[in-house]
């Protein structure tokens, strides 16, 4: 990629196409922070600066790596639709200099007021919709392939549930340079098309936030368990694409209510034969408190794993999981 290219951040995943139709790149800044090995002094670089313990992680990461060493000086800020830190997260950027521009995601998806959002977010980077839209057009056949990745994992059971994330994750800014990550995809299900299927019976879904856990996919499978479902790494790839931009950013369920959520989620539990559920809260996250919700309207079990800063799943955590699968292979 042309280093001259100009980097902008993201909170989390916005309407990517309007800022590669600017000219720029895309940069997801949680991707940056859990993929560095800085990432434990991003998080003390930002309660040195004032941050409270008490606050999540992935927050104090993002402050962190723009505070420390990136070249990014504008980033997206998701108002609305993901963190309720977001907003003094871009006040105390703003106090290092950074350019922050507002998106919100109006809850109650309204599409009038998302093309307004989406429309304000082009003119902020000097771009238009319709160039935008031309840029959808382009990432299509990718967004294709991650339908065929998602396909491998739960119907072949080719892909495991780490793999699947992993890719899935990183479709919220296509690593920086969509053309790259389309040959490497690429290559990547070429060679897992010729693998032997996976044999484990017991399928698993991942509900929630992608986890600040290294290994909780990883740990999970190693109990003859298998995830085939990450919910909302899966929503980062676009699985329903909708009318155009605003249609696309409508049905992208993760920035609206829990409800809307779950209606994604529970056809897709029975679709994909979902055995229980594991749904990773975040510590100090108001979507803690969804859990509940979950817990009432899903039925299949459901085991809720909480991580607060990044690392490997610690060995209480690793018995709970391995309890939940010996419990639901009873």
């Amino acid at each position: 990629m042309n280093s001259n290219i100009k980097r902008i951040g993201i909170t989390t995943t916005v309407p990517s196409e309007v800022i590669l139709a600017s000219g720029a790149v895309p940069v997801d800044i949680n991707n940056v922070f859990i993929n560095s090995k800085q990432r434990s002094e991003y998080i003390k670089a930002a309660e040195r600066d004032g941050y409270p313990r008490n606050v999540c992680g992935w927050i104090k990461g993002l402050y962190g790596v723009l505070a420390c060493e990136s070249d990014i000086k504008t980033v997206i800020a998701v108002t609305q639709g993901d963190c309720s830190n977001t907003h003094a997260l871009m006040e105390t950027l703003q106090l290092i200099g950074i350019r922050t521009i507002p998106f919100a995601y109006p809850y109650n998806r309204g599409p009038q007021s998302l093309l307004r959002e989406i429309a304000f977010l082009a003119d902020e980077l000097g771009t238009d919709i319709e160039s935008a839209e031309k840029i959808r057009d382009e990432l299509e056949p990718i967004r294709r392939q991650l339908d065929r990745l998602d396909e491998m994992t739960w119907k072949e059971n080719r892909i495991n549930g780490c793999e699947n994330h992993k890719w899935l994750v990183s479709s919220s800014d296509f690593n920086s340079d969509y053309n790259t990550f389309a040959i490497e995809l690429s290559d990547f299900l070429s060679g897992a098309e010729k693998r032997p299927p996976f044999s484990e019976s017991l399928r698993l879904a991942y509900i929630g936030v992608p986890p600040i856990l290294d290994d909780l996919h990883v740990v999970t499978e190693e109990f003859d368990a298998r995830i085939v479902f990450n919910e909302v790494q899966r929503q980062f790839s676009m699985p329903v694409r909708g009318n155009g931009l605003v249609g696309q950013y409508l049905a992208y369920t993760y920035p609206y209510s829990i409800f809307h959520r779950l209606e994604y989620i529970i056809p897709e539990l029975k679709r994909r034969r979902i055995h229980g559920v594991i749904h990773y809260v975040q510590s100090f996250c108001h979507r803690h408190i969804e859990d509940l919700v979950i817990r009432k309207k899903l039925d299949v079990p459901v085991l809720t794993i909480e991580g607060e800063v990044p690392g490997k799943v610690d060995a209480r955590t690793k018995i709970r999981i391995q309890a939940f699968i010996e419990m639901l292979q009873e």
